[in-house]
């Protein structure tokens, strides 16, 4: 069973930053592929970005050039760097994770991963 544990969200204002991390328990970490997704009131939930088994990432348009992803894995967590926050980046973030790599799949479809944390608030104000 593969427990997945968010922390550091928080508020900000806008052009801050965050950075979150998800520890990974219960299985094999390293060989999973890994993302953030977000879901903000009254919408669906998002991909932001994901990291293969291979350590390849992808990210949200939204996002790109101002979110980075990335793996440590003696520590087992999965981080999220956010810098040049907006208001619209206000949402609960989530961690997921799964147990097959990408390969064509969608990484930035909630439907790839089998695997969830509880989420974290991140509010972002102009």
């Amino acid at each position: 069973q593969v427990q997945l544990v968010e922390s550091g969200g928080g508020s900000v204002q806008a052009g801050g930053s965050l950075r979150l991390s998800c520890v990974v328990s219960g299985h094999i970490y390293s060989r999973y592929p890994m993302a953030w997704f977000r879901q903000a009131p009254g919408k669906e939930r998002e991909g932001v970005a994901a990291i293969d088994n291979d350590g390849s990432a992808s990210y949200a348009d939204s996002v790109k050039g101002r979110f980075t992803i990335s793996k440590d894995n003696a520590k087992n967590t999965l981080y999220l760097q956010m810098n040049g926050l907006k208001p619209e980046d206000t949402a609960v973030y989530f961690c997921a994770a799964d147990r097959f790599a990408l390969g064509a799949r969608d990484p930035m479809d909630p439907l790839t991963f089998g695997n969830w944390g509880q989420g974290t608030q991140v509010t972002v104000s102009s």
